[in-house]
């Protein structure tokens, strides 16, 4: 069974035709898409077109509440700032009803329980919270403390636009193993988990594992490397890989000049400000753009909400990210002519 992980496409639909053409190649048995459809690049109907289309598993990420919740009680707080919101603004003209309605229908999670093979959690970020995310560089008792409560043993999560895959370990104490499973791990074992919990009857200790899989992003990488990226899970004996499922990460690279062109072409570039110009930076550089001008911003006391273009102006002169970035922009390279 081979089952293909895709997240974060982010409305960039030259990313997400590059995958597609892979995925043709490859032939997986499933096709999984961990969230964040629209929502960065200005692509996004086009992409949701050819996600419906296809007969693929689908759940959502932030960036679809971002679509779901504007207008309401749940928005976050000064949405209606075009200035910080622009984008956002934009792109509610953009999406049809009949799109809004399929975001609307979407599961925040799944679980799967396949035929010959262990189970899988899947979340946007973890199950009931999509905007909590992981990192390489992260301890694993970090993260554990985060999905002590996932009884599956591979979770897939995405958010952070990066590709991992870790094993992750814990040992906890009886009494607060017995407030996450009340059954002591019964349930769990009559599925068929070869390692679903030891018991340490010498010591009351559980020993916990997790295979924890982020496929990366397709649209917005953020881990320096401009190309395509998702997953493919294979699964395997416990003795080839704890928990059941093999990852193997791919990267394809592509032309990024169309979706970079299209900033200026479709007026998101003009509409959305300064984080349309941070996620336009974040597909040529593959770097967290927005995250590095809010820390800059938290650590120089500016608001980088209520005065967001003051703040990108002073960022931009302390810092010059422009310059660098714009050395590194496809559509910004010197043309070679060719002699013969």
């Amino acid at each position: 069974m081979r089952i293909a992980l895709l997240a974060d496409i982010h409305g960039n639909l030259p990313a997400f035709m590059a995958v597609s053409a892979m995925l043709e190649r490859l032939q997986p048995d499933h096709v999984v898409l961990d969230g964040d459809i629209i929502n960065g690049v200005p692509f996004s109907a086009e992409v949701l077109d050819r996600v419906r289309a296809q007969n693929w598993v689908v759940v959502r990420g932030n960036h679809e509440f971002y679509y779901l919740d504007f207008g309401t009680e749940r928005a976050a707080p000064g949405y209606e700032d075009p200035a910080r919101w622009g984008q956002l603004h934009w792109l509610i003209e953009k999406i049809s009803p009949e799109q809004g309605a399929y975001l609307a229908m979407l599961p925040d999670e799944r679980t799967f329980y396949l035929p010959g093979t262990q189970p899988l959690r899947v979340a946007h970020g973890v199950p009931g919270r999509n905007r909590v995310g992981f990192h390489n560089n992260q301890e694993s008792a970090h993260i554990a403390a985060e999905i002590r409560h996932i009884q599956e043993h591979t979770v897939i999560s995405a958010h952070t636009h990066v590709q991992i895959d870790r094993h992750i370990r814990m040992d906890i104490d009886l009494q607060s193993a017995l407030q996450i499973d009340p059954h002591g791990g019964h349930y769990n074992n009559q599925r068929g988990g070869q390692h679903s919990q030891q018991w340490g009857a010498d010591h009351g200790e559980v020993h916990r594992h997790w295979h924890l899989i982020n496929p990366g992003s397709v649209g917005l990488p953020l881990n320096g490397d401009p190309t395509a990226q998702f997953a493919m899970l294979e699964n395997v004996s416990e003795a080839q890989e704890a928990g059941g499922w093999r990852a193997t990460m791919h990267r394809i690279p592509y032309d990024r000049r169309p979706a970079l062109a299209a900033y200026q072409e479709s007026g998101m570039g003009e509409a959305g400000g300064v984080i349309t110009q941070l996620f336009y930076w974040e597909v040529v550089t593959a770097e967290p753009e927005i995250i590095f001008f809010y820390r800059w911003c938290y650590e120089n006391g500016r608001d980088a909400e209520g005065e967001i273009t003051a703040a990108f102006q002073a960022y931009v002169a302390a810092t010059a990210r422009d310059q660098y970035v714009r050395e590194r922009d496809p559509l910004h390279q010197p043309t070679h002519a060719t002699t013969g």
